[in-house]
């Protein structure tokens, strides 16, 4: 008995005719009649009765439909079960990342997927962050790593891996150094560096200015954090950054805390609700890598 043999037979029970039968499963009509045939043989009874001008089921071959129903569905589980595993082990998957934003833990991910299925090509890409979410959105990006000033992305399932405020940095002689902590109000009475639209880190900024009725001077924007602190520590502006930003480049800027900037800067993993079972794999890797320097 083969899998094509029950194939034949359900298409002819459900179409009632050996010739649509035939059209549906795409060989010719004498050829199904002949598996069929084949088949009825082997089980020792007749399956359909062809004496009218339809095809129907006997006693025995209704006894017989629901049984190779039930094969065919069991096979082709099997079928999917494999495709999944091959689905893992080959195949690519294209992640993002914000220009410019050096995580390790997402790196780290990325180095322990690639040896444990290195069958499954990755590929890099940087852009901001909203052209990101939308790239995960459409399809067209599995996994991105962008900032967000909410914790759901619209559409998308999300970890968020870094959360913190942000600050105004400035270098060591700039007025608001001296003092430490400082209202939005007093930082827009200054020239900004900023990130362009598009980035977590300015999505927040701008919402805590628009929130208490500022509209800040940003003279200078930097598609990255590297730029923003360089243009910041040479007194061109008042660079805004997250709090771990600033304090990377402590030997050149001061962070200046924001009293009235309440909305965190976050950095998320996104992701579409409909995963591949590569990127089921490669999101639990990177769970597990930011978990373990959490």
């Amino acid at each position: 008995m083969e899998l094509r043999q029950l194939e034949y037979f359900v298409a002819v029970a459900e179409e009632a005719n050996f010739t649509r039968a035939a059209a549906r499963v795409h060989i010719s009509q004498s050829g199904v009649s002949a598996q069929i045939r084949s088949l009825e043989r082997e089980l020792g009874a007749e399956l359909i009765d062809r004496s009218g001008g339809t095809a129907t089921l006997t006693t025995a071959g209704k006894a017989a439909l629901t049984q190779a129903r039930a094969t065919l569905a069991a096979a082709g589980s099997v079928k999917q079960s494999v495709d999944d595993v091959t689905g893992l082990l080959r195949g690519s998957l294209s992640i993002g990342m914000v220009t410019a934003c050096t995580v390790p833990q997402l790196f780290d991910a990325l180095a322990r997927f690639h040896a444990a299925h290195p069958g499954v090509e990755l590929a890099l890409r940087e852009d901001n962050s909203d052209r990101l979410a939308g790239a995960v959105r459409t399809g067209d990006m599995d996994l991105a790593l962008v900032g967000v000033a909410a914790r759901s992305p619209d559409g998308l399932e999300s970890m968020v891996v870094i959360d913190e405020r942000i600050v105004a940095a400035v270098p060591a002689e700039h007025p608001l150094a001296a003092q430490k902590e400082a209202t939005l109000a007093e930082v827009c009475e200054y020239p900004v560096v900023a990130l362009p639209s598009g980035t977590g880190i300015r999505a927040v900024f701008d919402r805590d200015c628009y929130g208490v009725g500022l509209t800040p001077s940003i003279t200078l924007q930097a598609s990255a954090p590297d730029a923003v602190a360089d243009l910041a520590a040479r007194g061109l502006g008042v660079g805004i950054l997250s709090r771990s930003l600033a304090e990377f480049y402590g030997d050149k800027l001061v962070a200046v805390e924001l009293t009235d900037s309440h909305t965190a800067a976050m950095l998320a993993l996104v992701w579409r609700s409909a995963m591949s079972p590569a990127l089921t794999e490669l999101v639990s890797v990177a769970t597990a890598s930011f978990s373990e320097s959490s």
